[in-house]
């Protein structure tokens, strides 16, 4: 039995700590300060759907390649608690809503999104200087 937990692991072991140091996305108001903190630095937006295994594999895999801790301000979106989120920066930054998505902002301007298996840590960083 511990063999099947080492190889699937156990629903009662601790979640590692993700090293991007996500700021939670969950009010509009927010989207002022995206904009702001954009004419300064770049900022990272992860859309996120709980319910979706792919979008849970390619968070996890962003997660461990990550490695712009520094010259980036990520933000992650749980789509099914803050939908409204989700339509207005599809609205505001003209980007096809997708999930799981990533979009650069940049003076306030959306400079870069993938989605799905298009989303890779390596390319981001062409977009955030």
């Amino acid at each position: 039995m511990s063999f099947i937990k080492n190889i699937l692991g156990n629903s009662t072991q601790n979640q590692s700590v993700s090293k991007v140091g996500w700021r939670q996305l969950t009010n509009l108001g927010q989207l002022n300060e995206i904009g702001e903190v954009s004419t300064e630095k770049a900022v990272l937006i992860f859309k996120h759907s709980t319910r979706c295994s792919v979008s849970r594999m390619v968070l996890k895999q962003f997660e461990n390649e990550f490695d712009l801790q520094d010259k980036i301000v990520p933000y992650f979106l749980n789509l099914l608690q803050h939908r409204e989120i989700s339509n207005t920066i599809a609205s505001d930054y003209e980007v096809q809503h997708q999930s799981p998505q990533v979009i650069i902002i940049k003076d306030g301007k959306a400079v870069y999104n993938a989605s799905h298996e298009r989303i890779d840590t390596k390319q981001l960083e062409q977009f955030i200087f």
